[in-house]
């Protein structure tokens, strides 16, 4: 007997179902508010150097405020201000010929900036001056936040293997709301930069933990339905951030409005069930027993639900030592185990690194940045209505490669548009940002179903470490840009093809039991699974036959 057996009885996708994956949905929401903060927490306004230390005499006091500019910044190649240089002593003679401007000395901002507030009230950037030569330690704030998130899943994937999902997932709530306040209070770079690596650590156990939970309270046939609808709460924070973010311009409120709702979360959090698979698995059968009564219960399923009894629980997963305690290690210590772990790693680091690398570039298609941000956002969704389609009928291994390798041809083609033709290449950005989102969707799902209940968390965690190390890094990319404009693009769309042609490597899942055991991974033979009209005829409480012993069941 396998735990769908006794799900199916229960009915694997009823109200109680129904219940738990609505209140995962809401802390589910704050995960795109805070994981794409960077772009409007620490947005970079137009700005030019102060040049308050230059006002002395009366020829420059009665200069306008152009022409005070004018003898006091030196214009680019666009004919703009310079954002970074300035002279150090005011050139009048440029009030009547400009053409020689290039020519004289400039140096680094002497006085400081001012910057231009009618987009943003104050940001990260414009709190410490994180710009011109301090722009690596802007772009760093997101590198921190995310090696928070990257330090998280590894603590999360082992803690909710070995002390419960549900207990962790409280842990990450408590974390991210403290945290994450605490953050919009921050008195230096230096404080805030741990505030936001402490809250990335919390976000993260949300992230693998609730689709965890999901997947292992429903069956088979609605698991890539699940995985679907959950995704779509991060898809309606993506677009909700971009409403936050217009209407809360100042970027200590806008860390409050988005951490805030996590407070709902937690008073939430009392009626979501624990996985009854880990209590099995864990020899905790009486409470996984109670927690199964609960579902029969919510699922008018009383009749079905006399017949589990504590022995039947017990002999649901077969785990030769229930004391055990898995650990990484046990990721890689037998072969089928080891080429999983190989295969997703550098999978989730490639379909990581590509979301962020679109996600993070917002503002170089010529369209307003709030609009850009919630055009990516709604793209989402068409997307994730044609990934759970492709994932029932073509798979789950297809539909990884094949929206990595689209999502890689639709960077390629903006690298060989030319930079004037916005409308097209915008459009092109689009389609790229929802195929790298419904690779996300899929990998999710996919990494979920390859790996056995003893030690998923640890799976998932470790996929979602390497997945935050190439987010981390997708930043530090974007600084590339300097040495080829082209650079960033060309390297994302690299690491989106090949991880893609990678991915065909993995096993197919679609219509598998989920493996319980490492054993089960390790079984050359395939398993079958028995057609719908069987299950529903055969209740899986009563003795199984030799028949089904012999196909796996």
């Amino acid at each position: 007997m396998k735990f769908e057996d006794v799900l199916a009885d229960l009915n694997g996708f009823g109200r109680y179902q129904v219940l738990m994956i609505t209140l995962l949905f809401i802390p589910r929401v704050i995960l795109p508010l805070h994981f794409l903060l960077v772009n409007f927490m620490a947005a970079v306004p137009d700005h030019r150097c102060h040049i308050r230390g230059l006002d002395d005499g009366d020829a420059f006091a009665n200069l306008t405020l152009d022409q005070r500019l004018t003898v006091s910044i030196p214009t680019q190649e666009d004919g703009t201000l310079s954002s970074c240089r300035m002279f150090r002593e005011p050139q009048f003679h440029l009030l009547h010929n400009s053409s020689n401007a290039t020519e004289i000395p400039a140096v680094p901002c002497l006085y400081g900036w001012v910057y231009d507030n009618s987009t943003f009230a104050s940001t990260v950037a414009t709190e410490w001056d994180l710009v011109c030569d301090r722009k690596g330690m802007n772009k760093a704030i997101g590198t921190i936040f995310f090696i928070g998130v990257m330090c998280g899943a590894v603590a999360f994937g082992t803690l909710s293997d070995r002390f419960g999902r549900k207990t962790m997932l409280l842990v990450s709530y408590l974390l991210s709301i403290s945290f994450g306040l605490a953050s919009a209070f921050s008195k230096s770079y230096l404080m805030f930069g741990i505030m936001r690596f402490f809250t990335g650590f919390g976000l993260t156990g949300i992230s693998i933990i609730s689709i965890v939970l999901s997947i292992e309270w429903v069956e088979k046939e609605n698991r890539a339905f699940i995985g679907v609808l959950g995704s779509m709460s991060w898809t309606l924070g993506n677009m909700m951030l971009a409403g936050f973010a217009y209407f809360v311009n100042e970027w200590r409120l806008l860390i409050i409005a988005v951490t805030a709702p996590l407070g709902l979360a937690i008073i939430t959090w009392w009626w979501i069930p624990e996985s009854a698979r880990w209590l099995i698995a864990n020899g905790k059968v009486e409470t996984a027993h109670k927690y199964l009564m609960k579902c029969a219960a919510f699922n008018n399923k009383k009749e079905a639900a006399s017949k589990i009894k504590l022995q039947t629980l017990s002999n649901v997963v077969t785990v030769n030592d229930k004391n055990k305690r898995y650990t990484y290690l046990d990721l890689v210590k037998t072969p089928n185990m080891r080429k999983r772990v190989a295969v997703t790693g550098v999978l989730w680091y490639g379909v990581a690194s590509t979301y962020y690398g679109i996600s993070l570039d917002i503002t170089s298609f010529g369209l307003n940045m709030y609009l850009t941000h919630f055009i990516y956002g709604a793209i989402e969704v068409p997307a994730k209505v044609l990934v759970y389609f492709s994932l029932n009928t073509i798979g789950r291994r297809k539909t990884q490669v094949g929206t990595l390798i689209l999502t890689g041809v639709c960077i390629a083609i903006n690298i060989i548009t030319p930079k004037d033709m916005w409308y097209f290449r915008t459009i092109v950005a689009v389609l790229g940002k929802g195929l790298s989102e419904a690779s996300f969707t899929s990998v999710f799902l996919y990494t979920s179903e390859l790996y056995p209940t003893v030690v998923r968390q640890n799976g998932l965690g470790y996929s979602s470490f390497t997945a935050r190390l190439g987010v981390s890094i997708a930043p530090l990319i974007m600084l590339l840009d300097d040495v080829w404009k082209l650079l960033p693009q060309v390297i994302l769309c690299l690491v989106a093809i090949s991880t893609g042609l990678l991915a065909s490597l993995l096993p197919e899942t679609h219509n598998e039991l989920l493996p319980e055991t490492i054993e089960d991974v390790e079984q050359t033979r395939k398993r079958s699974v028995h057609p719908p009209t069987q299950e529903k005829n055969d209740s899986p409480l009563k003795p199984l036959t030799s028949e089904a012993t012999e196909n796996g069941v």
